[in-house]
């Protein structure tokens, strides 16, 4: 009976009916293309991220607010306290790509971390609702209404239990929905190529009703049912997501990248006054890697680029794994090493992107938030940014796309490179564009005497521009980054590819408090007046956005020139047309 099993695979395998990419179902056994993937799998998944998302940017859009109106911190201390946590959460990917790559795989990372999730979650809500758990209501920051020792611990601790749940989704989600499509089959690989768009299409859907709905209760009803609901929305989500588990596709885990690559660079290390052979051929390569390949480690081909690491391919008389490497996982190696200065372009960025949530809002605070009777929160404008990126992504994968590949013959229509360089140009018009738009502000401000202190008489929405751009840099940008990194990344080293994508906001996070701290600082002590004060009025914020559109400005240079030299991840020629 077996042996009839095994010849009715080997027949559809051949007819085409299962995947071709290594993906096998929970049990390991080959999966059937048209019962399983493509965007019914998806849908399950993106669900799920929806209401992720949505949980996520429920707590950090407002969090600021908690900390100081509910816990009674000061604004230093609840800003840095608010940076902290984000920089945590945008960090601990890493965590979650780790044990995708080396242990569960990336389903069971999603299913593990979204009970510790729920986890956090829950008690984040209940440190809000009971009244033990939270600080009695005061007009003042008395002593008597501060917070206590084990309310603020119960508070923070629920918040890191989260970012811990959020950092083992964060980079396996995504990844996981990308290889619900075979790239080996035509037609699921045209699908893949517009997956990002839309996957950053549905993050965005979270986030506005984060920045709408939920700010909405949070400000306006209680804190109890704001983060209530995004809780129960997180439980049913994840049931969702368990519901679709006979649909998905799953590649068996490989191993550690980071163990692979701390081999090849100490054996090439070892060897580095061994000559490397002018014929590739003459490198070891495991005669083994045809099983692994099954399980989605591809065979790569050696390149002439790196050659210093292909030493740890020389074979000298000991194949211990810490002497001898394969082909494959030097260029594994190569290929993660060739992404770091990509990923180090777009830590700038993200420091602007940063600007948004923080300095963009504070601007709005000195303007006239009226339309009649009624009053616009500052941080409403964000909804301008969500809706600027959802229209961006659905222009972009619907129009810009389909003309640019009749041009260019890119199934991409650019390719993911020329895309973050876009981004990139944006960012630099968005920051010349808030340097000017302050920079009438304070005129403003002079002429009608406001100076010391007042609401400038000019209407909000002249802030709407830049947060328009900004979110335009986001759908070009934000997309091209999270595709790149999957797409570059080695076969077995994907969830550390994707991980690459919130690093990049975690780094530009701390890196904008760094830059912001550090300026502040210096202008206070060698100009007469800070660029950055508490009054506004009387700050130079239209300085400090021109230095940050200088800062894009090299950045982008530096951008230009390690893209030009960037060596896309070899594969056979048919795909090469979308880079």
């Amino acid at each position: 009976m077996d042996g009839e099993n095994e010849t009715a695979v080997l027949e559809e395998a051949i007819t085409g009916e299962f995947t071709q990419d290594g993906t096998v179902d929970l049990k390991g056994n080959p999966v059937r293309r048209s019962r399983t993937g493509g965007w019914t799998a998806c849908s399950f998944i993106v669900v799920y991220e929806v209401f992720e998302r949505m949980a996520f940017f429920g707590i950090s859009t407002n969090l600021v607010v908690y900390l100081t109106k509910k816990l009674h911190q000061g604004t230093v201390a609840s800003a840095n306290n608010v940076t902290n946590w984000g920089g945590v959460a945008l960090m601990t990917p890493l965590l979650g790509a780790y044990f995708a790559d080396e242990h569960y795989g990336r389903y069971w990372c999603v299913v593990i971390s979204s009970a510790i999730y729920i986890v956090g979650m829950c008690l984040l809500t209940l440190s809000v609702s009971i009244p033990k758990l939270k600080p009695y209501p005061c007009h003042k920051a008395l002593e008597g209404c501060k917070a206590s020792r084990s309310q603020i611990g119960l508070f923070y601790a629920a918040l890191y239990i989260v970012a811990l749940g959020s950092g083992g989704t964060k980079p396996n989600i995504s990844s996981f929905g990308a290889q619900q499509f075979d790239e080996f089959e035509p037609e699921e690989k045209k699908r893949k190529l517009s997956f990002f768009n839309w996957w950053v299409f549905c993050v965005f859907i979270g986030n506005l009703l984060a920045n709408t709905f939920l700010v909405y209760i949070q400000d306006n009803m209680s804190w109890a049912l704001g983060y209530g609901i995004p809780t129960v929305g997180l439980a049913i989500s994840t049931l969702i997501f368990l519901v679709g588990t006979p649909l998905y596709r799953h590649k068996v885990p490989i191993g550690n990248p980071f163990t692979t690559m701390v081999k090849v660079i100490v054996a090439s290390l070892r060897k580095w006054r061994v000559p490397v052979p002018d014929d590739p051929q003459e490198l070891y390569e495991n005669i083994d890697l045809e099983d692994k390949c099954e399980k989605g480690k591809n065979r790569m081909k050696s390149t002439p680029s790196l050659r210093l690491l292909d030493k740890a391919a020389v074979r000298v008389g000991k194949d211990t794994p810490w002497m001898l490497c394969s082909v494959t996982q030097v260029e594994e190696t190569k290929q993660v090493l060739r992404m770091i200065p990509i990923l180090a372009a777009t830590f700038v960025p993200s420091t602007m992107v940063a600007q948004a949530n923080t300095l963009f809002v504070k601007q709005g605070t000195t303007l006239d938030k009226h339309i009649g009777r009624f009053e616009i929160p500052p941080a409403s404008l964000l909804v301008f940014l969500t809706i600027s990126i959802l229209i961006s992504i659905a222009i972009y994968d619907r129009l810009f796309v389909k003309v640019m590949k009749k041009w260019t013959r890119n199934p991409r229509g650019i390719t993911l490179l020329q895309r973050m360089g876009i981004g990139l140009v944006l960012h630099v018009m968005i920051m010349v564009v808030a340097s000017v738009t302050e920079s009438k502000r304070l005129r403003f401000a002079k002429y009608h005497g406001l100076v010391a202190k007042g609401e400038v008489p000019s209407t909000i929405f002249v802030l709407v521009p830049q947060f328009v751009l900004m979110g335009m840099a986001d759908a070009v940008l934000e997309g091209g980054k999270m595709e790149f990194f999957y797409d570059q990344a080695p076969e077995s080293m994907k969830s550390l590819g994707a991980s690459f994508f919130p690093i990049s906001l975690g780094v530009g996070s701390f890196l904008s408090s760094i830059i912001l701290s550090t300026l502040s600082n210096i202008t206070k002590k060698h100009c007469s007046e800070g660029w950055i004060l508490d009054n506004l009025n009387a700050s130079h914020l239209d300085y400090y956005y021109a230095f940050l559109a200088t800062l894009s400005f090299f950045n982008l240079m530096f951008f230009i020139v390690v893209a030009r030299i960037y060596v896309y991840k070899s594969r056979d020629p048919q795909h090469d047309l979308s880079h």
